[in-house]
């Protein structure tokens, strides 16, 4: 056999040793991240729990601790009653903007992604349609502030046109301010919502649509028997994301109502009554408060992994 013929074949040990070198520039792009995760993240949360186990607050110009107390903090919260009270504000206020942002976003999401329709300038609408949730909320919250107020122009506008007789105050009833925090959560969320829909929507197979139209199926029953089906795992995400969202709302109605959580706290969230007992240096409170709600997303985001498992569970087994 002459050398020309010869072929170097690459010995195991050699393609471990280039998979070796991969992976360690695969290390090394880590670092960064887990720099940024373990200063940013991981510290502030460690120092977060020890803290919640410290009775650390401030009684006028006196500070009381740090005094180890254990639990006490977290036996504190369930005890005064506060914390049902807020987070069932946190969750109607969440509701009440979620099922017209969620509708809203599945009629806008089933019309774009629409071939028959060939609707025109679908860039410009989608980007329309996105622009408020790249509006800070607070800015948004202080523009409907000033609408809404007795002197604003929403008033000045119903007096005109012979809706009210006087000027209605929308931040002193319960049902107004509620329906104002939701109808802002649902007007700064609905395009992102829309977004992830027409993705999920437009990675259904368009076989499935063409054998439907060739069954004669009507477009409800395409939408109910196969769109939504199939649209379950990033509903399912969509929903579970919007819901650790929304207990984690506090700029809107923090700014719409001062802070206050008027009339009656009836609008004080989670994190406002959070913000409250880092206003007054109740470190302890503020701590405990904020371990419960990590327990919370952290149930969440597992309902959500134990879904897409199941899901992904079935799909293998057909």
């Amino acid at each position: 056999m002459s050398k020309s013929n010869l072929v170097l074949v690459p010995t195991n040990k050699a393609k471990s040793g280039q998979i070796d070198k991969l992976n360690r520039w695969g290390y090394i792009f880590l670092i960064p991240f887990m720099l940024v995760f373990i200063v940013f993240q991981l510290i502030p949360l460690v120092n977060t729990l020890w803290n919640s186990l410290f009775e650390n607050y401030m009684s006028g110009l006196k500070k009381v601790g740090p005094n180890f107390i254990g639990l006490g903090n977290y036996i504190k919260l369930f005890q005064e009653g506060d914390l049902a009270k807020y987070f069932g504000n946190t969750i109607i206020m969440w509701i009440l903007g979620f099922i017209p942002q969620i509708t809203i976003s599945l009629l806008l999401s089933a019309w774009f992604t629409n071939p028959m329709l060939r609707l025109k300038c679908q860039r410009f609408f989608k980007t329309v349609i996105y622009l408020p949730n790249l509006i800070m909320a607070s800015a948004f919250a202080m523009l409907f502030f000033t609408m809404f107020d007795t002197t604003g122009p929403v008033n000045g506008l119903f007096i005109k046109m012979g809706i009210f007789k006087e000027p209605y105050a929308f931040l002193l009833h319960v049902g107004s301010t509620r329906g104002l925090v939701a109808f802002m959560n649902c007007l700064m969320w609905f395009g992102n919502t829309t977004i992830l829909l027409m993705a999920g929507m437009m990675g259904i197979p368009v076989d499935l649509f063409e054998a439907a139209d060739v069954d004669g199926a009507t477009p409800g029953q395409v939408f109910w028997k196969i769109t939504l089906p199939l649209l379950r795992p990033i509903f399912i995400y969509v929903l579970i994301t919007s819901l650790i969202g929304g207990l984690q709302m506090f700029d809107v109605p923090q700014i719409l109502t001062n802070g206050s959580g008027d009339p009656m706290r009836t609008s004080m969230t989670l994190i406002m009554f959070l913000n409250k007992h880092l206003f007054s240096k109740n470190y302890g409170m503020a701590g405990a408060l904020s371990v419960l709600l990590l327990i919370v997303t952290g149930v969440l985001s597992f309902i959500v992994f134990r879904m897409t498992a199941q899901d992904e569970v079935k799909k293998n087994r057909r």
